[in-house]
């Protein structure tokens, strides 16, 4: 009797493995599977200074270094061994697109700007229509009250009582003790 009870129970554990390890090759296909559909989110890098169409053109030879810096920014690169250039240098990278890249270079002479060498740069708005792209928009309530439930809404706001200060002293005791 024991005999035949060890035997069911040593076959009942034979199936049940049999049953797992065969859930487990099925769920390795279905885990394929959702890879192909589900990606981790990556968010969007942004690095560097965003020079504009609209800034570059602003900018003429003969300013000074602080004038194109207004205009432009700090520079994200300056080099000891040259002194008399400034590179800004601006990168976007965005998943499932290729990384943008932009790079200007102003050139001076004694302190006065000589000329500018730049990558094709986008318009303000150019730009900032690239950041939004490919985002969902989503339909915006109305936000609206109506007028019974403005009035309802609306507390009378409590006016604090302001209390009178006592006078200031004309003169404040000296901080360190005094010599004599």
């Amino acid at each position: 009797m024991i005999h035949s009870l060890v035997r069911r129970i040593c076959w009942s554990l034979f199936g049940a493995l049999a049953l797992v390890l065969t859930g487990c090759s099925s769920l390795d296909q279905a885990s394929v599977r959702m890879v192909s559909v589900v990606t981790p989110y990556k968010i969007d890098i942004v690095q560097g200074n965003f020079v504009s169409r609209e800034q570059a053109a602003v900018l003429k030879e003969g300013m000074s270094r602080v004038q194109v810096r207004d205009i432009l920014g700090t520079a994200l690169l300056t080099s000891v061994f040259h002194a008399e250039r400034w590179d800004y240098v601006f990168t976007f990278k965005r998943q499932g697109l290729a990384p943008q890249a932009r790079r200007v270079s102003v050139f001076f002479k004694d302190d006065v700007l000589l000329r500018i060498e730049a990558d094709a740069l986008p318009t303000e708005a150019e730009f900032v229509a690239s950041l939004d792209s490919g985002r969902k928009a989503g339909v915006v309530p109305v936000l609206e009250m109506s007028a019974e439930s403005l009035k309802a809404d609306v507390v009378p706001a409590k006016v604090p009582e302001i209390k009178t200060m006592p006078p200031l002293p004309a003169s404040y005791p000296p901080l360190e003790p005094v010599a004599r």
